[in-house]
Parts: structure tokens; sequence; C-alpha cells
């Protein structure tokens, strides 16, 4: 039977890494296998990691300690530690925010032993996608009988190489790490990733050479997404959080797994299925591009698309989006207006689309008054992922949305708004996110405002909760807009609008103090997205009408404001 490895990478995060080891101890092992246990700890100020690496005891084989004395990075360190495989049969890579199943690693022998030697096998992910975290959207394989799938992306949430699968990895990494790994067939979310990342390399290599992960149906590892070097420490670990299979221990698991030539559900590194152009009219086949979530380069298109985007081209044929998974709809042809295929070399008229069916196709269990108050929770505080977001000086606003405070009497009078400076701030991360904050410096009315769309409590909450739940008035409207990410730039978000105006006479005179030092920047991607905007013409039905009573609150009619709340993208 074969000899793998065990190979836990550690940094500076003592929870994390005692939770993992905690699952690792309560999992099965084979009684006569010796199983080694690596535990690689990249160099850190906190010593503590250190001393529970040494401290843990494994009774299931070796265990060895690798204290590195000088900071790798995430980067390197990964590679580092891939290349114990070089050492066993094989390793398996998990990262200290993880946790596995009870029964991983009989999975991961029953894995290696049907794929070690195929060719297009490229390793072997513990890890199964419930999220496309291109597109933010649910995903689902569809299911062929197997218990197992194929995609061509690369896993960093519990992963294996047999030594081939590596070596293979490794010589094709060290002659083209110097290369830009965007390209027309790459997604624009994997490439923008930062140099700390080795799993772009990964993923382009695949893509590359033609190669493809197995994945489970049922993860055997999943992630916490707790504060690192790649996650904010909001995290957003829930997003990533996949239900784990076996959680009891038990020895021998019978799995069924495909080989990649005879299985119907295979994936390229946009979440798309590869096989759905084997359903389509023959005369598209091979000059298709499978773009069902609408997350592929357009410069990458070939003749014929079948896209969820509305294109100025001829429509061939539609579908729609009534089975789960997504790419059932057009396996068996449920008829509808929501995806499309087109021949880009004939023009025509693009299609309307029903973007609210969507959103309650993929959350079909978030209540209106729910979903209001994650949208404040993202506006207030948080990032679903991404490294911390940059900390401003006191005094200087900040945030996704870009306010402008006009004089409501006088439409030709000038802004007085103090040194503008817009800059814009880039995280780019692993778990699919890329996150752009602008900041801006202003006046001190821009202060007020942007502390007081922070805030929760104010009268025009009750207002927007009421108004996703009734029917028949521009609350409706506002909440069906809201959940779609349509460019609108001239529509605000009618709620924080609503509210700023109400919260006018709760305003300190001290604006300068508005800005507490260290408050947290929203990120302009995920948030301005999440954000609802009200339908045209309803801000100005929203406005507050403050009239001053010499408590703070606005005095006269040349101080009122008229507060347009701008989307961030």
């Amino acid at each position: 039977m074969d000899r793998i490895a065990i190979v836990v990478i550690a940094y500076n995060r003592t929870v994390p890494l005692l939770r993992l080891l905690d699952s690792l101890t309560n999992a099965y092992y084979p009684e006569e296998l010796d199983v080694p246990l690596i535990i690689s700890v990249d160099k850190s100020f906190n010593t503590t990691v250190a001393d529970i690496a040494k401290d843990y005891v494994w009774e299931h084989g070796d265990k060895y300690v690798r204290l590195h004395e000088e900071n790798l990075g995430l980067r390197q360190h990964v590679l580092m530690c891939g290349d114990i495989a070089n050492e066993f049969d094989g390793v398996i890579l998990l990262e200290d925010d993880l946790y596995v199943s009870p029964s991983f690693y009989m999975y991961t022998l029953a894995a290696f032993a049907r794929t070690r030697m195929v060719q297009k096998i490229g390793g072997i992910s513990l890890y199964n996608h419930r999220l496309n975290v291109h597109a933010r959207e649910p995903f689902e394989a569809i299911d062929d009988g197997y218990d197992n799938y194929y995609m061509q992306l690369a896993s960093s949430w519990g992963q294996a190489f047999s030594t081939e699968q590596w070596r293979a990895f490794r010589s094709w990494y060290e002659e083209h790490k110097d290369e830009p790994v965007a390209a027309d067939n790459v997604p624009v979310n994997v490439s923008s990733w930062s140099e700390k990342s080795w799993l772009k390399y990964c993923i382009k290599y695949l893509i590359e050479t033609g190669k493809y992960f197995l994945y489970p149906r049922v993860s055997y590892a999943t992630n916490f997404g707790d504060e690192g070097e790649h996650m904010s420490a909001d995290g957003g670990g829930n997003d990533l959080q996949v239900p784990l299979a076996g959680l009891r221990r038990f020895g021998q698991i019978d799995l069924h797994f495909s080989d990649i030539d005879e299985s119907m559900a295979i994936y390229d590194a946009y979440f798309e299925n590869m096989c759905l152009e084997y359903r389509l009219p023959t005369v598209v086949r091979g000059q298709v591009s499978i773009d069902i979530y609408g997350m592929r380069q357009s410069s990458g298109y070939k003749r014929y698309v079948l896209s969820s985007r509305p294109l100025p081209y001829r429509m061939l044929e539609s579908y729609g989006r009534r089975l789960r998974p997504v790419d059932a709809n057009v396996i068996c042809k449920i008829e509808g207006m929501d995806f499309f295929l087109y021949d880009t070399q004939k023009a025509g008229k693009a299609p309307a689309v029903n973007d609210v069916s969507k959103y309650l196709y993929n959350y079909r269990a978030l209540k209106a008054k729910e979903m209001m108050k994650i949208l404040m929770y993202r506006v207030k505080l948080k990032t679903p992922f991404g490294k911390p977001r940059k900390k401003p000086a006191r005094g200087i606003p900040t945030g996704s949305r870009r306010i402008k405070t006009l004089n409501e009497n006088s439409v030709n009078e000038n802004v007085n708004a103090e040194s503008i400076e817009n800059t814009d701030i880039t995280d780019e991360t692993e778990s699919g996110m890329t996150v752009t904050d602008s900041t801006e410096q202003t006046s001190a009315g821009q202060e007020y405002t942007e502390q007081i769309s922070a805030e929760q409590g104010y009268p025009g909450q009750e207002y927007a909760e009421q108004g996703l739940a009734e029917q028949g008035y521009p609350g409706q409207e506002y909440a069906e807009q809201g959940l779609a990410e349509q460019e609108y730039p001239e529509q605000g978000s009618a709620e924080l609008q609503f509210a700023e105006q109400n919260a006018a006479g709760d305003l300190s005179s001290d604006a300068g103090n508005l800005q507490p030092e260290g408050t947290d920047v929203p990120d302009s991607g995920e948030d301005a997205a999440d954000v609802a905007r009200a339908p045209a013409g309803q801000s100005e039905d929203l406005a507050g009408n403050s009239s001053g009573d010499g408590s703070g609150s606005v005095s006269s009619a040349s101080d009122r404001r008229e507060l347009h709340i701008l989307s961030g993208e």
C-alpha cells in the first residue's frame, strides 16, 4: 500500500492549528500502515506554534517538525512542503485553517489507487466546491452516477499529489514561473491573485497541459477561513464551509470513481461543464464556448457561445433556469430565457434578462428581513473575503461609495468640496475575490455621511425592512433592483440615503472626530455590489426634511444637504 505523508503547513495561527491537529487525531488510519506526519512551521514571531507542533502526540507513524529559520512566505512554503512528495509515495497538504473528515486518509488512498498513473490527472482534491468563487454563486457538479467529478481548477483547501504528479507540476513551474499568469483561458479572478499565491500557477499548469484535479462529491476537508496570509480578520470562512463526509470513524470506504473519458461531470477553471458541448446542436460542436456563469473573457469566445449574458448576437436557442444544478437545464433542454446560445458572427438584438429570478434561484432560503441585515452588515463592517482593510488616518473619510454633498437650494452653486483625492487599493486573495477600496478625502459633511451610513438603529432601517416585505410601491422595486449587480451609475441606495437624512439631527458639530482612527474601510468590490440601489427618482422621495431646533439639527434650509450615494463600481 502507498505510503502517503500528511504535511501540515503552519505559520502563526495557534487555535486553527490545534483544531486541525485534533481532527487528524480523530481520523481513521489502517493499523498495518505507517502514516508519516510532517508539521512545517514558517518563521514568525509566534513561538507558541512551534511548541504546539513539538508537543503534539502522533500515534500512527513517524512525526517530524520542520522549523524554518527564515520566513519563506506562503508560495515558497507550500512549494517546499510539496517537495516532500519526493521522500514518500505522495503527500497530503493541509494548511492550518482546514479541518478534515475522519475518513479523509482512506479517501485519499482510494483516489491514489485509481488515478496515480493516469496522465490527465494532475492532483486530488479533498475539498468539494459548493461555491463558484469567481461568480460568487452556488455550484454543484452534475450527478453522473459516480462519487467524483473532475475540474481544471487545482485545490488549496486540502490537496494530495503522488510523487509523479508533483514532479510534473514542479517541472512546469520552474520553466514558467516568471511568465504572466493572465491569459484568455485563465479566469481574471485567478490571474489577479497576489504573488504570494502558488495556486494560480498550478491552475494555469492544469489548463495548459490539459490536466484535471479529481474532486469528491462530498468533502473530506473544509475551510474555516481563519485570519492569515490571504484571509482577512472577518474571514468569510462560512462561505467556504462545506459538509464533511463520514463524521464518524470507520474503516474501508466504498467509493466508485469514474474514468475521465466516461465522466459527464468535467468542469473547466470557470466552473463550466465542458460536456455541455455535446448536448448542443451538432453544428456548434468544437466551436462553442460555455459561459453559463458569465465570467469568461469575451476575448476568448469561439464563434458560438452559450451564456447567461444578454449579448447582441443572433440567438439560436434558449434555456430556462429551473432544474438544479444549472447545467441540468441545458442537458434536459428546459424552456426559458435564462441561458442563450449565440452565433457571434451574426448580429442580433440582446435579449431581456430577469436578474431577480436568478437571485431567487440561487438564494431561495433568504428572507427579506435577513437580506437587509446582511446588506447593513456588509456596509458597516465586513467584506466577504480579502486581506485586512487599510485603516485611514483620523479625520480622513473612506468608503466604497463616493458621496457628493450638494446644496439643494442652489443647483447652480459651486460645490464646496475640499481636496477630493481618490486612491485605489486592490486586495487580492486566493479565496475568490479581487477587492478594490476607493478612498476619498472630502469635506466635513462627507465625513458625516460616511459615518452615519455605517450606523444601525436609525429610522430608515425599519422603513427599508418593511419596504422589502410589501408590494405595490417603490420599496418593492428597490428590493428587486438592489439584488442585481447592474451598473446604475446615477442611482444610489435609497435605504442608506433615507437613513442618513433622518440621522442628521444626531450629528455632532465636531465633524473632525466622526471618522474614528482605525475604522474599517468597506471594500468597493463585493460591498458595492451588495448594497441595494434605488430606482431613478426615488432618492428625491426619500430625502429627509430636517428642521433645526438648536440641538445639533440642521438649522436652516441653506444647510440642508441632498446626499447622493453613488456606486463604487
